[in-house]
């Protein structure tokens, strides 16, 4: 069987969007029967959060949402990952900038905005860390799953 393709997720701190869009990747590819050809894992660009779980809202938004079984400790992207991920997905245009910053040239990772593959034509997944309550995790989780399932009928047959 050939090699299973990697994806990141990564957001700023690694706390709301990119454990969301990871964990709506890892129930897709479950959904789907595609356990056997794709990994995801997520990741921040700054260490704010590092080593801590998901935020709480994240949390009770994929539970809501049917997803139980996820936990995750925030990590910060390092070089390697340009190496072993094939896509690197950033939620807005901040991330993508640093991910462009940060990638060595030889890198062979594929980097793009998540929403990019979203039907609604909403390509910017808002970080909704700062707002009241838990609409803007609704938001970035269903932002999310039409990204990610449209990504993966794209792909699902390489």
């Amino acid at each position: 069987m050939s090699q299973k393709k990697k994806v990141l997720m990564v957001c700023l701190g690694n706390s709301c969007r990119s454990p969301m869009a990871e964990a709506v990747f890892q129930n897709q590819v479950r959904e789907m029967g595609l356990s056997d050809f794709w990994e995801v894992e997520s990741a921040a660009i700054l260490n704010y959060h590092v080593g801590n779980a998901p935020e709480p809202r994240a949390m009770s938004t994929l539970q809501k949402e049917g997803i139980m079984n996820y936990s995750h400790v925030a990590r910060q992207i390092t070089t390697n990952d340009f190496y072993k991920f094939d896509w690197i997905f950033g939620m807005d245009e901040y991330i993508m900038h640093s991910l462009y910053e940060m990638q060595p040239e030889d890198s062979r990772a594929t980097i793009e905005l998540l929403g990019k593959y979203d039907p609604a034509g909403i390509v910017v997944i808002r970080d909704p860390l700062f707002d009241t309550g838990s609409a803007g995790f609704e938001k970035a989780f269903q932002q999310a799953l039409r990204s990610v399932r449209s990504f993966l009928e794209i792909n699902k047959n390489i």
